[in-house]
């Protein structure tokens, strides 16, 4: 087999990059082997360094660039290419769309073998200073206090002073931080020993400002905590609560079950249109809260509600997309298996007085055949999985309900591509797809999916 494979370990050659992958490396081929180049783009005459050879791929180190894509920027970041947070900074804006649009559809055609579907142009947004929430380790790097990223493929910290994805407080939260553990001499977490205190740092920053913090520690006892507190209140404009999060297992979650008040207030408030949403340390709320008004309104308009109709929402989180659909619905019905996630959808339909939405805990592979055994035959079924997608249980039920339109929200083009061609055998077909952009410069893209039965056609 290996005197096939027209590259070597060592190796260093030139290449023509065809377009980028899923992780949003370069992809380029010799004699038809397919090669990974990280730092590549679509267009480019390049040379790199062949690193690892499989059966069917290799990796390359990117060595020179002969002729630069036009599309190529300069990465605003000064640590881009040490840090694993974002893949698409050294890509214009304009192109990072195209190429999500591109991913979505290369799925559907190669992965899902569906041909007559109509993919949108990706909607954009704001690509710089979008993120509500931060989350990043604390440790040290070459022997120095760090908190920021964890480089690519590693988890060595790449200390970082401003995140350009992230909005300002979440940076200035970053940097109290920091200075924080040099004053007071607090220990880091070392992940291989499992010694030390201070783990991550988290911010959250609501509609109005409002900033959380939460420090995230390896024991219960956080010394000079009040001092600590008054320090971050004195670093941080518009701070309003600071938690302590106990995790205290050997493990890579960041969140631990225990969280204290510190001071201030147990929750800040975020709004996505016209509804409201309380936020805790461990609430789930998306983190680029322009977008998701995009991305719940383009779920709504392709449920296409008049007022009378049942909605089952699968896969709902805290009930965000659900308390959308029940504005415009008779009924809707959340589905999900974290409890806390429940809870937190059931106090925000509270806020937002919506009295017309029942959330059920479990999962849905069990619940969706429960309702339909129970008589529930919803118009529409909208479903938000994680990246796994939906199981074949819960996509059979669906089909089972018959319901007059599916609405199929995604993180990951493959998953959703399987999901569409086990529908489409099912008797339905996915009349149009529109990706969104949640994650400018990154290799993530979301999308909304319009599916209907067989027979019918939406415009």
């Amino acid at each position: 087999m290996e005197k096939n494979i027209p590259v070597k370990a060592g190796m260093t050659r030139e290449f023509f990059v065809e377009r980028l992958g899923t992780h949003a490396e370069g992809v380029a081929r010799a004699d038809g082997f397919t090669v990974f180049v990280p730092g590549a783009l679509p267009g480019e005459k390049i040379r790199a360094r062949v690193e690892t050879v499989k059966k069917s791929y290799a990796t390359a180190a990117l060595t020179e660039i002969l002729e630069a894509s036009p599309e190529r920027t300069e990465p605003r970041c000064p640590v881009y290419e040490s840090c694993g947070g974002c893949q698409l900074q050294h890509l214009s804006y304009a192109a990072q769309l195209r190429e999500k649009q591109r991913q979505v559809e290369d799925a559907v055609r190669h992965i899902g073998k569906l041909r007559d579907v109509k993919i949108f142009p990706t909607l954009g947004t704001e690509p710089w200073g979008y993120r509500n929430k931060m989350q990043f380790p604390v440790g040290k790097a070459k022997g120095e206090i760090a908190v920021g990223c964890f480089a690519q493929g590693s988890h060595s910290i790449i200390d970082t002073e401003t995140c350009h994805i992230q909005k300002q407080a979440n940076n200035e939260i970053m940097n109290a931080m920091r200075e924080a553990v040099r004053h007071f001499h607090l220990p880091v977490y070392d992940e291989d020993k499992h010694t030390g205190l201070i783990r991550h740092v988290m911010g959250r920053v609501g509609a109005n400002g409002d900033v959380m913090a939460v420090i995230v520690t390896a024991k219960k006892d956080l010394p000079r905590a009040k001092e600590l507190v008054k320090f971050l209140r004195a670093r941080i404009p518009k701070l309003v609560s600071v938690h302590q999060n106990i995790q205290t297992y050997h493990n890579n979650v960041i969140l631990g079950r225990e969280t204290k008040l510190l001071w201030g207030k147990s929750a800040i408030f975020d709004s996505i249109g016209p509804l409201s949403f309380q936020i805790s340390p461990r609430s789930f709320f998306q983190v680029n809260t322009a977008q998701a008004e995009v991305l719940y309104g383009k779920a709504l308009e392709f449920a296409g509600l008049r007022g009378g109709e049942t909605v089952v929402d699968a896969y709902c989180g805290t009930g965000t997309i659900t308390l959308f659909l029940a504005r415009k619905a008779a009924k809707a019905y959340g589905i999900e298996v974290v409890s806390t996630a429940i809870a937190d959808a059931k106090k925000n339909a509270h806020t937002n007085h919506i009295k017309n939405a029942e959330f059920i805990v479990g999962d849905a592979t069990q619940i969706m055949p429960r309702l339909y055994r129970n008589g529930i035959h919803p118009d529409v079924i909208v479903t938000d999985p994680p990246r796994a997608g939906c199981t074949p249980v819960v996509l059979e039920t669906f089909v089972k309900m018959q319901p007059s339109r599916i609405v199929y929200v995604s993180c990951n083009p493959a998953t959703l591509a399987r999901d569409l061609a086990i529908l489409d055998e099912l008797g339905y077909r996915t009349e149009k797809i529109q990706p969104v952009d949640m994650f400018p410069q990154t290799s993530h893209v979301e999308s909304v999916s319009l599916i209907v039965p067989k027979e019918e056609r939406v415009s």
